[in-house]
């Protein structure tokens, strides 16, 4: 049995644990801990902290077994105050060993903590070189403590006597402006001594002045960059200095001599640094500066070239093997002129593919004179290869990737023995990493890299297992809160720089509700759903009103079914799945989340006003668009999928009716994905909720085009945005809008965590795990483990002589209800590792059965692969998904005809040949 450890991974509010948590924005931190182990029967049952502040320990004891944000028993701390914090925890009978101390500082929490105010160059021409803003301070005696507190309208990169201060990227990140920006807080003890101190920060345009969205706009928060910045210094003598920025500070021009986020850096070396100049105090609103929620940007990897070939024009092109977000790092020796480096995602007949970048030039270039590290610090790109000139003999040694995302902490990992589902997890991941920059974006690549709604709304389960996203997704919401708009609109995009009036599409505006619900469901974090409850309303509430008295919202702009597969490329708002039917099944939906939310936070008039709405909507909604047998309007896959996952259906006979058919569409499309944005992440779990799990799985792992592995096949290592990005001839997608990273159709991967692996939550934050694994006789072995917000948990079966095995890890404070494959009766088990061994219901062969029907024989896979081969080589069909289209009306004919159901009885030439291919094989 093992001995009770001592609480670890302390941690305040979403901050990551093992880190101090500097300047955090609330003088309350909920705490939370985690128990890595304890013996077999043991429950906490009391806590004690310890805070020691100014020197004076104190002790808060509490009889509660809560560990996850635990509310702060001390004062509130005041603005720069810090603490440290210790835990210990215990039974009725025993405490255990107190955890080892966690730091937390307050940052500057008021307008009135601020004494510095903005400063900017006087020259704030767009196209200017990137502006420094510099002074100095002079210290009479050794430092003992120090604090930057800074931030910018625009991007900055200070420096203290030539050092870089912090490791963060692109700060202050990208906020909505016009209500939040963000500071940070630095402890530059390090970087300061005796005598006189440089600051200077470097200036760039960014999110607030450079280039932003598709449209082509810039400047769209402002004209002028200005960094604010408030260096408080304490001595060895216990005296305090501080530098403020104020109209003291000079500016200059940087060897920068052009910077955007889509257009990349310009830089000359050999350029002398401008004049010092005088700057303007600006009159700013201090009132909007908030700390960070989550981890800032940072340098994440570095990845060294796979390859330097020469492309069929000549150029020197550079392959890093995955397509990643950052910049290219380029060491020079004796280089005189021009580097240039030129980014893109694929390659297109052998030279870089840079029609899906649209108008983004991509493109960072120096100006050298002699041996030089080459990379900027103000832009960033999407990309897998590179092009660069001006390099004689470039060797991959002296080239490589520097990889940049929001610093979250991976907390969710997937396996299985099948390489090309593997390597698509693999996809999703580092789709994620890419897109996660800040706020979560569509794309890193072109001109746009938006905070899309619709995306992150699909994704966020996803995202929730693989990485902490709480802070980051938190912050994103409250940006979202800020710019919704007073009628309860949503914004297409978050932060909103489209700005549209009355944006309201459903699917897209539904993140004001799910996000912060799938937050809530990980995390178990209540404030989120108490804090965002407002905007949840006031996006129902705007629906309602849109839908009118009989409760359909029709009619009006709606994305649809984003990118359905059988859409044109050139218009991808042309998907099958009727448009109203998608916006009432969202309507329902998230009128339910919000009575959901409400009912947590003890809000029981809005919990029973919502649930009645979302009760009425489902009945407008079976009335109007379900047919007594089952039918959704339309006959799209997607519209089964939202109707079944979403409770729309009202009886079972219409349930089992809809699940069948969905089934057949799933056949008729030859095994081949035909949903967009809207259904994708509700396909698999719509199957096997209707017992057709073997059909989820021939969907999942298809590698026809259109599928999930589809792009895995062509080399891909991020998900993309359209299901044929890339075409099989290697070409690309004739559409506008192609990128070759984007997430959103790899929420699938939430379906590979909680039912191929079988790891869910239960209850908010996995305090209740449910076990409910589904195997496949097309998989031998999956797992999955999750950091939980109590420890890490994990779950992994294998198949193997006839037997499955299923093994099991609990953490503490959680418990597991596991239902076992082939069994009904579920089993609860609490902290600790189990293994069970139940017989493998997939071990024997799959039969085909005897006198089958069409529909029987294409689910009879090895029976099926023969018809798809005779038919192909017969010239009837070019491959399985015409063969399944022409199939589609005979599924319930006996399998006898099915070469003249494919054929249309003879009319269609080469019947004779498939028929004699087929029967012979």
């Amino acid at each position: 049995m093992p001995d009770l450890a001592a609480p670890s991974a302390l941690r305040f509010e979403h901050h990551p644990a093992g880190r101090p948590a500097l300047g955090i924005g609330t003088a309350t931190p909920r705490l939370s801990w985690v128990v890595t182990a304890a013996p077999d029967d043991w429950s906490q049952a009391r806590y004690e902290l310890e805070i020691t502040r100014g020197g004076q320990a104190e002790v808060h004891p509490a009889a509660s077994g809560e560990q996850v944000l635990v509310a702060w028993p001390s004062a509130p701390l005041a603005a720069r105050e810090s603490a440290s914090v210790r835990v210990r925890v215990g039974d009725a009978a025993a405490w255990s060993d107190w955890s080892a101390p966690a730091e937390v500082e307050a940052g500057l929490l008021a307008p009135a903590d601020w004494t510095a105010r903005f400063v900017s160059p006087r020259d704030t021409a767009l196209d200017a070189p990137a502006p420094i803003v510099a002074s100095a301070l002079e210290l009479p005696g050794e430092v003992v403590k120090a604090r930057l507190y800074a931030t910018a309208h625009g991007l900055y990169v200070a420096r203290i006597n030539g050092e870089r201060v912090g490791d963060e990227q692109l700060a202050p990140g990208w906020t909505a402006y016009r209500h939040r920006l963000r500071y940070q807080t630095h402890d530059v003890t390090a970087l300061l001594h005796a005598g006189g101190n440089d600051v200077e920060i470097l200036l760039g345009n960014g999110w607030y002045r450079g280039r932003l969205g598709f449209q082509g706009g810039r400047a769209i928060y402002g004209d002028r960059l200005a960094a604010l910045a408030q260096l408080e210094v304490t001595l060895a003598d216990g005296s305090t200095h501080v530098l403020n920025t104020d109209g003291g500070w000079t500016a200059r021009e940087s060897r920068i001599v052009g910077d955007d986020l889509y257009d990349g850096q310009r830089t000359d070396l050999t350029r002398a640094e401008g004049d010092r100049t005088p700057v303007d105090v600006l009159d700013a609103d201090l009132s909007l500066l908030v700390a960070p929620d989550g981890p800032p940007v940072r340098i994440t990897q570095v990845l060294p070239a796979v390859s330097v070939t020469t492309s069929p024009s000549g150029k020197t092109l550079v392959d890093f093997g995955q397509n990643l977000v950052g910049w290219v790092r380029v060491t020079v020796s004796g280089a005189a002129g021009e580097v240039t480096i030129r980014h893109a995602e694929v390659l297109e007949d052998g030279e870089l593919g840079v029609r899906p970048l649209r108008t983004a030039r991509a493109t960072d270039s120096y100006v050298v004179d002699g041996d030089a590290v080459l990379e900027p610090e103000l832009t960033f790109h999407g990309f897998r290869y590179a092009e660069v000139t001006g390099v004689d003999d470039l060797l991959a040694a002296d080239i490589e990737a520097v990889v940049i995302h929001s610093d979250l902490e991976r907390t969710g990992w997937f396996d299985s023995d099948h390489e090309l589902l593997n390597q698509f997890h693999d996809n999703v991941v580092w789709g994620m990493r890419g897109n996660f920059v800040d706020v979560p974006t569509d794309c890193p690549q072109r001109d746009e890299r938006l905070g899309w709604t619709g995306d992150i709304q699909v994704f966020s389960p996803t995202a929730s297992f693989l990485y902490d996203t709480a802070g980051f997704l938190g912050s994103w919401l409250a940006d979202l809160a800020a710019e919704q708009q007073k009628d309860g609109s949503v914004p297409y995009v978050i932060p909103d720089v489209i700005r549209r009036p009355g944006p309201a599409t459903a699917a897209w505006g539904d993140a004001a509700t799910i996000v912060p619900w799938v937050i809530y469901q990980r995390t178990g974090d209540r404030d989120v759903l108490e804090r965002q409850l407002p905007s949840m309303r006031g996006w129902v509430d705007r629906m309602a009103a849109l839908a009118g008295d009989n409760l359909l919202w029709s009619g009006g702009f709606q994305f649809g079914d984003w990118l359905d597969p059988t859409a044109p490329p050139e218009d991808p708002f042309r998907a099958k799945a009727d448009p109203d039917v998608i916006a009432t099944a969202h309507l329902a939906r998230s009128a339910e989340v919000v009575a959901l939310a409400a009912e947590v936070i003890g809000d029981a008039d809005t919990a029973r006003e919502y649930g009645e709405l979302a009760t009425k909507v489902r009945d407008a909604f079976a009335r109007e668009y379900v047919t007594p047998g089952g039918r959704v309007l339309s006959d799209a896959a997607t519209t089964y999928a939202l109707a079944l996952q979403w409770a729309l259906l009202p009886d079972a006979a219409q349930r089992k009716n809809a699940g069948d058919r969905l089934a057949d569409l799933v056949r008729g499309a030859g095994f081949r994905i035909s949903t967009g944005f809207v259904g994708t992440p509700l396909m698999t779990d719509a199957l096997a909720d209707t017992g057709h799990a073997d059909l989820a799985y021939r969907l999942l792992l298809q590698t026809g085009c259109p599928s999930w592995l589809y792009p895995v096949t062509m080399g891909a290592t991020t998900v993309w945005e359209r299901w044929d990005s890339m075409l099989p001839d290697g070409s690309i997608n004739p559409g506008e809008m192609t990128s070759f990273n984007h997430y959103a159709l790899g929420a699938v991967a939430d379906w590979l965590h909680r039912r191929v692996a079988g790891l869910a939550p239960g209850a908010p934050g996995y305090q209740l795990i449910e076990v409910r694994p589904l195997p496949s006789r097309r998989l031998a072995r999956a797992s999955a483990r999750h950091i939980t917000p109590y420890g890490e948990a994990s779950v992994a079966w294998e198949r193997s002589g006839g037997d499955l095995r299923l093994e099991l890890t609990v953490p503490v404070g959680a418990t597991a209800v596991v239902t076992l494959p082939g069994q009904e009766t579920p089993v609860e088990v609490r902290h600790g590792r189990y293994e069970w061994t139940v017989p493998d219901a997939y071990a024997p062969e799959e039969q085909a059965p005897a006198e089958p029907t069409i529909r029987q024989l294409m689910d009879h896979e090895p029976s099926w692969d023969r018809l798809v081969s005779a038919a192909r080589e017969a010239g009837v069909a070019t491959d399985e998904a015409a063969l399944a289209d022409r199939l589609t009306r005979f599924l319930d004919a006996p399998a006898t005809t099915v070469v003249d159901a494919a054929t249309a009885d003879g009319f269609i030439p080469g019947a004779d040949r498939m028929r004699a291919l087929y029967e012979t094989e």
